[in-house]
């Protein structure tokens, strides 16, 4: 979207925050294929090297989520608050102007 055009809309944080989310659900995504990949492997070595990956899966998750809690867009322990504030973002989507 145009800068100018998200600025105007208010915009601008919701797009770093969808890009955030997105980014967060690929974390996740790999934390569960890399999990499920460890319990599925043949070798001590595969596993010992897939059990790596999936640290680093998690210590990535861990960064993704912390950076969203700090900015306000992500409230993983506070389900009331999450879903008003996927509400509060469903109704920001649905009133964009059009074009």
């Amino acid at each position: 979207m145009n800068p100018i055009i998200e600025t105007l809309t208010g915009m601008d944080a919701l797009s770093d925050q969808v890009v955030a989310m997105d980014l967060l659900i690929a974390a996740k995504s790999g934390v569960r294929n890399y999990a499920m990949a460890v319990t599925e492997s043949g070798t001590p070595e595969i596993k010992e090297m897939l059990t790596r990956h999936l640290v680093e899966a998690l210590d990535m998750h861990e960064h993704i989520s912390a950076y969203m809690e700090e900015k306000g867009w992500y409230h993983a322990w506070d389900t009331n608050e999450q879903i008003s504030l996927d509400l509060n973002n469903i109704n920001t989507a649905l009133n964009l102007p059009t074009i």
